[in-house]
């Protein structure tokens, strides 16, 4: 890469951290938690500045300690012993008050952004969308579990780092710099002295680490992001081979499916054994610094002990001070690869949120459907649904729907039925012309395979309301009408019902939650067509009795109508001139 590309992907790159800052400030600042935070963060920097006050107090106490080594004087040296003592308790108490104010500042850190990106993901239609975003809309919930716990546990690790080791820097650079003021040097019979002497060796000292260090440690923060992505995507897979371990079993494909994950698990590996070989470059950079720090004080200052200039404990003052100098510097340097790992978890989460806040934000050129909500009818006028090459629409240019009406719309495979359930949804606005909706409070939409959310039987029938907002006896009738009484017993149990129960009971499941909503609107996307025939039979019934003031729009590919649709409707596709601006 030549020197104008590498100026400027950095400059890309740090205008690209700096607007994930400023995401990142908006996620915390917009967190009814915000308060919470900043008491902490005050409390934490209360703390801090008390410890640095006391570590100056105690390299202040080297010098007559060991002053009165030096000359053995017991009773002085008793005395410091009592002083030390003290500093220390005092020191302790503190250092125990950061860690509880360290455990909670993460805590509550984590409390904000995770609840910040739920509120986010789970806002209406985002969470459609951002499955066909592409790259950023995979796995999701890893970038709100894990790389969120990363982000918001080395923010606040690095951040009280960084603080505490500025605020010992910039104390005992004061204290080092006035020590400095006793050397002379002496050359070609001539003396002189150079002002701050000991501080000008701990900057150079320190900057020619961190500067090495940071260039080693760079690749590391695309290396874990892409590393993360790999792992989720692993991860994914794991679950969804547990998931279909039957369907797997009866086909027989379990060397495939083994051969898959171990393809996938080489792609994380891989970038594991890359990382492995930039963080042992990087070791060998901080472990050296460390090691060397150790007599670096001693040489730099001996010139001064020797002349006569310094006394013992004032060396031993030098000296402290230099590494508490040096200590801070050397942060900046030992957590080079920390800051990468933040940066990294930084780009994930927050380009999750950013695309998630995109989501409502159309282009101008994207053709829209108009949508009015809250209308007493489901109509149709001029529709026409946008998917990828082809244009979706029914063969009547103007429908309405009127409660209690029983409409089949029909279509073959592969002309966009579910995506015209979708539009009715609300879910799919690519297209073009009108829709009206009835009030999303009064209509249950019942796709292919039936949604089950984990919980009790009683928050799974009531969902996606609270169970307190239906009669007690309505879920036992219920499940009663809906030959599932065995279950009556378990309503308060909570459970995987997506696991325990079969497909047909999940049908019935789904049948039972009509009944305790009573919606005025039910649109089904093939979930009434293939049913058996007992099954079909109870569902109508209930339809005629129960939910007989319903309107139910049903799109399927079976023709047959069973006596219950009251119209047909015919939906048809057409190949477009034009891709779809919607996501793939």
């Amino acid at each position: 890469m030549s020197q104008d590309q590498s100026f400027f992907s950095s400059a890309a790159s740090t205008a690209g951290t700096a607007r994930q800052l400023r995401t990142y400030g908006d996620a915390v600042s917009g967190s009814p938690g915000r308060y919470k935070l900043l008491l902490l963060v005050v409390g934490l920097a209360v703390v801090i500045a008390a410890t640095t006050i006391g570590q100056l107090r105690l390299n202040a106490w080297y010098e007559p300690f060991f002053d009165a080594v030096k000359n053995k004087d017991l009773a002085s040296f008793l005395r410091q012993l009592v002083v030390f003592t003290i500093v220390a308790i005092v020191l302790i108490f503190l250092n125990i008050a950061q860690t509880w104010l360290d455990q909670w500042t993460k805590i509550a850190l984590r409390d904000c952004v995770t609840r910040d990106l739920l509120v986010q993901w789970f806002a209406p239609r985002r969470a459609f969308l951002l499955a066909g975003a592409g790259p950023v809309g995979s796995n999701p919930d890893q970038r709100v579990q894990e790389d969120a716990r990363r982000l918001t546990e080395l923010t606040v690790s690095l951040a009280i780092g960084f603080f505490q080791s500025t605020l010992l820097l910039f104390s005992f650079v004061g204290v080092l710099w006035l020590l400095s003021r006793g050397f002379v040097f002496e050359f070609d019979g001539r003396s002189f002295q150079i002002p701050g002497f000991m501080v000008w060796v701990a900057l150079i000292y320190a900057a020619s680490g961190s500067s090495l260090s940071w260039r080693l440690g760079r690749p590391l923060i695309e290396l874990n992001a892409a590393r993360y992505a790999r792992e989720a995507e692993f991860r994914f897979g794991l679950m969804q081979a547990n998931e279909a371990s039957d369907g797997i079993a009866l086909s027989g494909g379990e060397e495939g499916e083994q051969a898959r994950l171990e393809r996938e698990f080489d792609g994380v590996i891989g970038l594991m054994r890359r990382i492995a070989n930039v963080a042992t470059r990087l070791t060998g950079v901080t472990a050296g610094y460390g090691w060397f720090a150790t007599v670096a004080p001693i040489v730099a200052a001996a010139p001064g002990y020797f002349g006569g200039q310094l006394t013992f404990g004032e060396l031993m003052v030098v000296v402290g001070a230099f590494n508490q100098v040096q200590q801070a510097l050397r942060w900046y340097v030992d957590n080079a690869g920390n800051i990468a790992d933040w940066r990294a978890t930084l780009q994930r989460v927050m380009d999750l949120r950013q695309a998630l806040l995109a989501m409502d934000q159309a282009a101008p050129s994207q053709s829209r459907i108009a949508i009015l909500e809250g209308e007493p009818v489901l109509a149709l006028d001029d529709l026409t649904v946008h998917v990828a090459d082809r244009a979706v629409s029914i063969d009547e240019p103007h429908v309405a729907v009127l409660p209690g009406e029983r409409v089949l719309v029909i279509g073959k495979p592969g002309t966009g039925k579910s995506m015209l359930f979708r539009a009715l949804a609300g879910l799919w606005p690519w297209g073009t012309g009108r829709l009206r909706l009835p009030p999303k409070a009064d209509t249950i939409f019942l796709p292919q395979r039936p949604y089950v959310p984990n919980g009790s039987l009683r928050e799974v029938l009531s969902y996606p309301c609270k169970p307190s907002t239906f009669q007690e006896a309505a879920f036992s009738r219920a499940l009663e009408r809906t030959d599932l009484r065995h279950l009556i017993p378990s309503l308060d149990r909570v459970a995987r019902w997506d696991k325990e129960l079969t497909v047909d009971e999940q049908q019935h499941l789904a049948f039972a939650r009509l009944l305790v909503h009573g919606p005025a609107w039910v649109v089904s996307d093939e979930a009434l067509c293939h049913l058996n025939e007992d099954d079909r039979k109870m569902l109508f019934s209930i339809f005629d009795d129960e939910l007989s003031k319903t309107a139910v729009v049903s799109i399927s590919s079976n023709d047959a109508q069973y006596g219950f649709y009251s119209r047909i409707l015919h939906l048809n596709a057409q190949p477009r001139a034009e891709a779809s601006p919607a996501p793939s």
